[in-house]
This record gives C-alpha cells, sequence and structure tokens, in this order.
C-alpha cells in the first residue's frame, strides 16, 4: 500500500536450471586391402535431460527501493522452500491464511497441507510453482564405409533410439540410411581440365522428438497456476489435467531421397553443384483435437498426415581472379521448393489474426494438396458507394461475406525459391565481403495495418497513416480478415558487407599485427511489401495446436541496421 494504493509492490523472481549427462562409448575398426578400405564403427550414447526451477510472485513489500524488494523476495522464498520436507509442486501464504500451504502431487495427491511459519516472512503474500523433470535418450548406432578404388563409395548407418518421452509401445525408433557415390573424374575417360565431377544417391530415414516435451504420454495433472491478489490474499487452486493417456505415441519419422552432382573445372576455379531431393515427414508431433468429450480441447499425439517437400538446388563458384597479390570469388546459390500437405482427412485451423478489431480470427488453415501456412481469407472485391467493403461471393448465397465466404486464396508464406550471393576481394593488405539473399514466391499479411491503420482506429480516436485519411473508406467499418491486407513478400536484402586493412609493421614494435574492420548488416531492402520488413518472426498464437504462426505481421520489429567498426590487435 503506497499512498492508499493497494497492490503497487508486486515482484516476480523464477529459478531455470538446466543439466544434462553424456555417457558415450565408440568402437571403430579400420582394415586398408589392396585397392579398397572399410571403415566399421559401433556405438552406445546416454544421455539424460533435467530441467527444473520454480516461478514465484509476492505482493506486500516493506520497502520501495528495488534492491531490497529482491532481496526480501528471495529471502523468504529460500526460507519457504527449506522448511518444507518432501517433495512439492507448489506454496503459498496470504493475509487470508495462518501458515504456509503446501500442495503436493507424490506420492498421493494433498491440496493445501498446512506446514506452520518456521522461516522469516518479508512479504505478505507469496506464491510459488515448483517444476523438476528429466527425459532421457538411449542411443545404439552403426556405421559402415567402404571406398573401392577411390572411385566408388558406399555408407550405410543404423539408429535405434529410445526416449522416455514417448509410450512404452513405441518408445523406440530404428531409423536406417545409406549413400553411394562415383567419383567419375577418377575415370580415364575424363579429361584433365575436370578436377571434380562426383555423381551422389543418397536416403534415409530420421526421427524427431523436439516440441514434444516432458511426460505427453501419459495422464498427468498438475495445481493450476496461483495468484497473489492486490489484497495480498491468496486462495487454493484445483487439479488441472496437463496431458492424457496415449500409450502409442511415436517418433516423428522423415524419409529423404537426394540425388545430386558435383562438378569442378580447371583444379576447381570454377565449381558447383547440383540436388534433386525429396522430403516426406510422417506421424509429426502436433497438439491435435481429441475425439469429443474430452477435457483438454487440445492432446498430443501423431498427426495422421504427412508434410511433403521436394525441389532442386543449384550452388556455383568461381574464381574470377587468382593472382600472387589479389583474389575475387564469387558464389552464387538458388534453390526451389515445393511444398505440399498429403493424407490429411480433415482440416486445422492456424495462424492466429488478434489484434484491434479480429481477435479470436484466424488467417490460415492446413488441408490436403495446400501447403503449410496457405491463407485462407475472404476475397476483398472493392468499396461499395458507400465506403464500404464487399467481398466475393464463394457459397452462392448471393451475399459476400468475411466469415462466410473464406476459401484458400492460391497463396502462403513459404517462400518457393530462396537465393544468395557473395563476394569476396582480396589484393594486398585489404579485403572486401559482401552478401546478398533474396527469397520470392511468397506472401505476408499485414495484420499491423489490418488491424490499426484503418476508417475504424480513426472512430475510436487513434493514429493512422495519411492514406486512410484520404481514402473514400467510410468511418467506422470494421476491420475484417481478407485479401486487402495481404502482400507479396517478394525481397532481396543487402545482408552484410565488410571491408578490412592489415597494417604493415615493420621491426619490433608494440604490436605483432594489427588490424582495422569495418561491418555493416542490414544495409538495405528491396521489395514491394508496405510494412518495414517482409521477413517476419513474429509469433502470433497457434490456436493450442503448436502450429507455428510465419507470415503474419503483427507490429513485428524491422530487422535492424547496424555498423561495426573494429580494431584487432596482437602484441
Amino acid at each position: 500500500n503506497l499512498n492508499g494504493v493497494e497492490g503497487v509492490g508486486f515482484g516476480v523472481f523464477n529459478s531455470l536450471d538446466r543439466s544434462s549427462k553424456l555417457l558415450e562409448a565408440i568402437l571403430n575398426w579400420k582394415k586398408d586391402f589392396d585397392n579398397s578400405n572399410i571403415d566399421v564403427l559401433v556405438g552406445y550414447s546416454f544421455q539424460d535431460f533435467r530441467t527444473s526451477g520454480f516461478n514465484a510472485q509476492a505482493r506486500g513489500f516493506g520497502t520501495t527501493d528495488l534492491n531490497s524488494m529482491a532481496r526480501d523476495l528471495k529471502n523468504t522464498v529460500d526460507g519457504a522452500s527449506a522448511s518444507i520436507g518432501g517433495s512439492y509442486q507448489q506454496f503459498y501464504y496470504g493475509v487470508n491464511t495462518t501458515s504456509l500451504l503446501v500442495n503436493r502431487l507424490f506420492p498421493d495427491v494433498v491440496a493445501g497441507e498446512a506446514v506452520p511459519f518456521a522461516f522469516e516472512r518479508y512479504v505478505q503474500g507469496l506464491a510459488a510453482d515448483t517444476f523438476d523433470n528429466t527425459d532421457e535418450l538411449q542411443s545404439y548406432f552403426a556405421r559402415i564405409n567402404y571406398v573401392l578404388t577411390n572411385k566408388y563409395l558406399f555408407t550405410g548407418t543404423i539408429r535405434a533410439d529410445g526416449s522416455s518421452r514417448f509410450g512404452p509401445n513405441n518408445r523406440y525408433g530404428y531409423f536406417p540410411s545409406g549413400a553411394i557415390a562415383w567419383k567419375i573424374n577418377e575415370e580415364n575417360f575424363v579429361g584433365e581440365s575436370v578436377s571434380t565431377l562426383k555423381l551422389r544417391l543418397s536416403a534415409g530415414i530420421t526421427g524427431n522428438q523436439e516440441g514434444l516435451g516432458y511426460g505427453n504420454f501419459v495422464a498427468r495433472r498438475r495445481f493450476g497456476g496461483q495468484w497473489v491478489a492486490t489484497d495480498n490474499t491468496v486462495y487454493q487452486n484445483g487439479l488441472a489435467i496437463v496431458s492424457t493417456d496415449n500409450p502409442n505415441l511415436q517418433w516423428e519419422e522423415t524419409f529423404d531421397f537426394n540425388v545430386g552432382l558435383d562438378f569442378g573445372f580447371n583444379l576447381d576455379r570454377f565449381s558447383g553443384s547440383i540436388d534433386v531431393y525429396r522430403s516426406k515427414t510422417r506421424d509429426l508431433l502436433l497438439r491435435l483435437p481429441p475425439p469429443t468429450p474430452a477435457l483438454d480441447p487440445y492432446q498430443f499425439g501423431n498427426w495422421d498426415a504427412s508434410i511433403l517437400n521436394q525441389g532442386i538446388e543449384l550452388a556455383l563458384a568461381y574464381d574470377f581472379i587468382q593472382t600472387q597479390h589479389s583474389n575475387l570469388s564469387v558464389n552464387f546459390n538458388i534453390a526451389y521448393n515445393k511444398n505440399e500437405v498429403q493424407d490429411f482427412q480433415g482440416s486445422l485451423i492456424t495462424g492466429y489474426g488478434g489484434g484491434s478489431g479480429i481477435s479470436g480470427s484466424y488467417l490460415q488453415r492446413i488441408e490436403a494438396g495446400h501447403s503449410l501456412f496457405s491463407y485462407h481469407m475472404a476475397v476483398f472485391d472493392g468499396l461499395d458507394s458507400s465506403g464500404q467493403p464487399t467481398y466475393v461471393d464463394q457459397n452462392g448465397d448471393g451475399v459476400g461475406d468475411a466469415f462466410e465466404d473464406k476459401v484458400f486464396v492460391g497463396e502462403n508464406a513459404l517462400p518457393n525459391v530462396t537465393s544468395g550471393l557473395s563476394i569476396n576481394y582480396n589484393t594486398k593488405n585489404w579485403d572486401f565481403a559482401a552478401c546478398f539473399q533474396g527469397q520470392f514466391g511468397f506472401s505476408v499479411y499485414n495484420r499491423t495495418r489490418n488491424g490499426l491503420f484503418t476508417s475504424g482506429s480513426i472512430t475510436n480516436a487513434r493514429n493512422v497513416t495519411k492514406d486512410v485519411v484520404s481514402s473514400r473508406e467510410a468511418p467506422g467499418t470494421s476491420a475484417d480478415i481478407s485479401t486487402r491486407y495481404l502482400e507479396k513478400g517478394d525481397f532481396v536484402r543487402f545482408q552484410n558487407a565488410s571491408i578490412g586493412y592489415n597494417l604493415p609493421l615493420k621491426g619490433d614494435g608494440l604490436f605483432k599485427s594489427l588490424r582495422l574492420s569495418l561491418v555493416g548488416q542490414n544495409l538495405f531492402l528491396i521489395t514491394a511489401y508496405s510494412g518495414p520488413d517482409p521477413e517476419v518472426t513474429v509469433a502470433t498464437g497457434d490456436y493450442g495446436s503448436g502450429v507455428p504462426s510465419r507470415g503474419i505481421d503483427w507490429s513485428a520489429f524491422p530487422h535492424p541496421r547496424t555498423f561495426t567498426f573494429g580494431i584487432n590487435a596482437s602484441f
């Protein structure tokens, strides 16, 4: 209570400890023959990953000094936790309690167990929640490499990974892979100008458990989060379901197939590679809507669908200048990728569209035959004579509606084409480097403009841009989701550039070497997107499914432009 205002003093004290242990044993055997060699490796590894800590909050401090408040909160938490014996999840007290109250999950569920105040209390209300989780991963693996006449290369691998994150029915996953390569440049029929020519073929299965988290295959409950009210009271919360029984939860698997060709001419002065690939992921780990009725709207499971990525990649490099004192090399790469959802019978709403006037709406939807992050919304058809937005009628009822006439609009947030260009030049004591990157064939939803810069914002006494004021849009129009705010995101970015100079030093001076450098990041951006930056990384929400948002610009902070001057010296 400060100057008659309650709840002013509020403090949070969080702790997070992460540790891991690794035991690894590897046996390796190599043998050279007359025209071949073999390399065999077998191994075992065991890892555990522990995450522990607590989240505590308090009110009713006896001081307004921030350092003293932090010290008082920490000392109170330490004293309270030391006074409790056994395993527990939460402890709390307030002005409405006569003792420290403890919530336990093991060995039995106990709510509100009273523990006498045997510690110094520096705050009037305290609530703390603890966690201590350990995941384990056990792996057996083997690899064999065989090289014949230094022309033909064979590799085979197998892994068996067992994770405590999965249920007893599918704890282990088995992941084989193989690759062959032919060094064509070693054949007699290839000319001397060809320094590298290697054909590659590989296929294999990889497993993934990331994003699953602790204990999502077994039914678990935890006490709900505690909160210290502004009057320094704390009340008991009930148990909440955090996961349900799913013994069939299993590894996410990706099958990759790749054909590639590496080439180089004139001692690799001109070199490059081309790869054609196909990657299909199945049994994706997501939080999915369970069969009804259910207590939790989303539960972790293996998605009954697959994601296909296929495309081609090209990389080229050329040394334009190769002299004793100067060198100029240019590297270029470009890739095309097609993404598609397959084998999915339902639909999944993604791309949360919250914001001023559009809270609870969505912008993207997952269905078979479409890319991930495909936009699903009404098609904007301009403003009518009264300045109201209109939309294309999709369901044939004669009225275009922003909610009833949503369709896939043929745009998504994944670029079809990515490319990069790097230039490196050095001469005597000078060196220069520059890097450009580009992404093409994707769209960005300007949710910032949709939610803030409309005529409805004028009605709500908010600032808007000049084009909103000068438009013929009627005041107070709703900011509905539509293609009106969907824009092409193609861009070329001057990612970075650097220039450096190594000062020539003579004699036995103070410095052995001295280098000056200047580095610039994000020097310019070429794009037709009206927002600050089309390369959006802000997370807008996932509707509980765990599918992240992409391509939705909601007050995203643009990439900063930075300049760094450096001095590197050795003595």
